[in-house]
């Protein structure tokens, strides 16, 4: 009796371990939520696959380290939201690395990308700096860095701020004459601008210093995705595949 006790447990502990999965090599699979619309970063192309330098790091990266993810294509917001609810185990949309974040509770990896904030503005605009956005709305897209990068200058320069929760929106609402200008990471902008055709332009010296992308996540339970993602990333930059992931989208 007691031998048939000791096997029955044996065979459930065996079955719990292979269910669950705890580490990369036992099949876990990582749940990493990201944006919907973040040209060239994470975006739909002409073939319906959803495709970007976000997208092709992620995947260079964890074939390099040997991990399996799911890449959940949410939006902004609901991509924060995942991570913070802990539905998603990490996030990988353009996350600009800022210490108000990390204050928020968000831990980064190493930086993945330099990136400004910059104003934009109407194809046949005449505004040339923030001096002549006085008396003018700017439009942002809720809780990034270039919403930060306008209401820290909106006092200065007295224009006031409209939110919106995605990029097409937001530029829509420039192009439309409800806004003077909106903010965007300058690669996706110019990314946009040309292979969308939209009616916009960016100003010179209208933009930010330079920050990193990072990857990101808000438990500890997600340290090892985080360290392969430090690994990974090292790895793929030593061999070239990173530069050639960034010449296929921004040359």
């Amino acid at each position: 009796m007691k031998k048939l006790c000791a096997l029955v447990l044996c065979l459930a502990m065996a079955a719990t371990l292979a269910g669950c999965g705890g580490s990369s090599a036992g099949g876990k699979k990582w749940i990493i939520a990201t944006d919907t619309v973040f040209k060239p970063f994470e975006y739909t192309n002409e073939n319906n696959e959803f495709v970007g330098i976000d997208v092709d790091i992620l995947a260079a990266i964890a074939e390099d380290q040997g991990f399996s993810y799911d890449l959940q294509s949410l939006g902004w917001d609901a991509a924060v939201a995942a991570i913070q609810s802990g539905q998603a185990d990490g996030m990988i949309a353009g996350a600009t690395i800022t210490q108000e974040r990390k204050d928020n509770g968000w831990q980064f990896s190493d930086g993945y990308f330099d990136a400004t904030q910059t104003f934009v503005v109407g194809a046949d605009s005449d505004i040339k700096s923030f001096a002549d956005l006085a008396g003018q709305n700017v439009a942002v897209k809720n809780a990034t860095a270039g919403a930060d990068f306008a209401n820290s200058l909106k006092d200065t320069y007295g224009f006031t701020v409209t939110v919106f929760e995605d990029s097409p929106t937001m530029y829509q609402d420039v192009i439309m004459g409800n806004s003077a200008a909106c903010v965007e990471d300058r690669p996706i902008m110019a990314a946009s601008i040309k292979e969308g055709g939209l009616a916009l332009k960016i100003p010179e010296g209208m933009e930010s210093e330079a920050a990193p992308y990072g990857f990101a996540i808000m438990s500890d339970n997600s340290k090892e995705l985080l360290d392969m993602f430090n690994a990974g990333l090292a790895n793929i930059k030593a061999n070239g595949k990173y530069q050639e992931i960034l010449d296929k989208y921004l040359k």
